[in-house]
């Protein structure tokens, strides 16, 4: 089977991080987020993804020069204009030239549904699309949809007002396509498959859902982008977090050869070549490859990217730091707070709830 998966996005609430890097590039635990949504459909059989490409697609080549992540073949297809996610889809399904059933997943996503069933389960109901379901506690920012018995879907409510949702039960960013619905998709503008395909599928009788309780996550937000980290690290997401990885201090992770001479507390993840110097503390963070921890610093819930620096005394709490990045002497970063690419903050700083560019903050 192959699978298109949608990365076209600009990543606007991980500004200004996702400037310079697309979301779907940026790593959850050491790992690019695609790189970790293609391994989940290559453990389904997936032997071919369809990169689905619109902001920075050059970030993604340059990634991948060979065209393989995760062991799997990669195909472009760059979106000449925005095209929204329909348009995406068929853009890419042509492209790639997809007559069979194929799946889109949405590169934001981290997930360990079930593919395999939620493909059984499309071929035993006959449908032309089926959508995943995930159920969470606040439906009102995403797509809810109702269903009937047999898992045909009744309605699709793209983000209802808090209080009126008819379920709690959401679109989970991946489909099962038969080609038709690809036929059923203007050419030329814009299409949103939320807005326009899925409720054009409802009126048809042709739609089907599957609720799946398996592990989900948008990682569209500062906060989903940590917790997505965090869950790796804590075992919630079960199995070694990155590929290779050694474990120490009961419950933190390495990579590579770190020097490590202050105190790093579980569940954390020091990279290759990270320097945590003496009378420096790290708490349940990710400090990736060449960062450097200074003596005294302290590091707590956070994700910090390749060559970051946190200068002697300084603290970071809650935040994401991009490649590159540094905190000044005895600076305070608080939740939850982003810095992009090169970013500094001056020493003695305090940045709170704060968006951090190039230059000083």
């Amino acid at each position: 089977m192959r699978a298109v998966v949608l990365v076209g996005g600009e990543g606007t609430r991980l500004r200004p991080l996702t400037y310079t890097v697309p979301k779907q590039l940026l790593p959850v635990a050491g790992v690019p987020m695609v790189e970790r949504v293609v391994g989940w459909l290559a453990v389904h059989g997936v032997e071919e993804v369809v990169l689905s490409l619109g902001y920075r697609p050059d970030a993604f080549v340059a990634s991948y020069p060979e065209q393989v992540a995760a062991g799997v073949h990669l195909r472009y297809a760059v979106e000449p204009e925005p095209l929204d996610t329909a348009g995406a889809i068929r853009f890419a399904a042509e492209e790639a030239k997809l007559t069979e059933t194929f799946l889109v997943v949405n590169g934001d996503v981290l997930t360990d549904l079930d593919v395999s069933a939620l493909v059984a389960f499309h071929r035993r109901r006959r449908a032309a699309a089926t959508i995943a379901l995930a159920p969470v506690e606040d439906p009102s920012r995403f797509g809810v949809v109702p269903t009937l018995a047999d898992g045909r879907v009744a309605a699709f409510v793209e983000k209802p007002p808090p209080g009126q949702a008819p379920t709690n039960a959401i679109n989970a960013g991946t489909y099962v396509l038969e080609p038709e619905v690809v036929d059923q998709i203007p050419v030329g503008r814009r299409v949103s498959v939320e807005r326009e395909t899925f409720p054009a599928l409802v009126a048809d009788g042709s739609l089907y859902a599957m609720v799946s309780e398996d592990y989900w996550l948008d990682t569209g937000t500062p906060e989903a982008y940590l917790q997505a980290n965090f869950d790796l690290l804590s075992g919630r997401r079960p199995g070694v977090p990155v590929p290779g990885a050694a474990a120490f201090d009961a419950g933190s992770w390495v990579t590579g050869s770190p020097e490590i001479h202050g105190e790093v507390r579980p569940p954390s993840l020091v990279g290759d070549r990270a320097d945590v110097q003496p009378a420096a503390l790290v708490i349940g963070s990710v400090v990736s490859e060449d960062s450097v921890i200074e003596t005294a610093a302290r590091v707590e819930n956070s994700v910090l990217l390749a060559g970051t620096v946190v200068e002697e005394a300084a603290v970071v709490r809650g935040s994401i730091l991009g490649p590159g990045s540094r905190v000044g002497r005895g600076a305070v970063v608080a939740p939850v707070s982003v810095l992009g690419q090169g970013a500094r903050v001056a020493p003695g700083a305090h940045i709170v709830d704060g968006r951090v560019g190039a230059g000083t903050g």
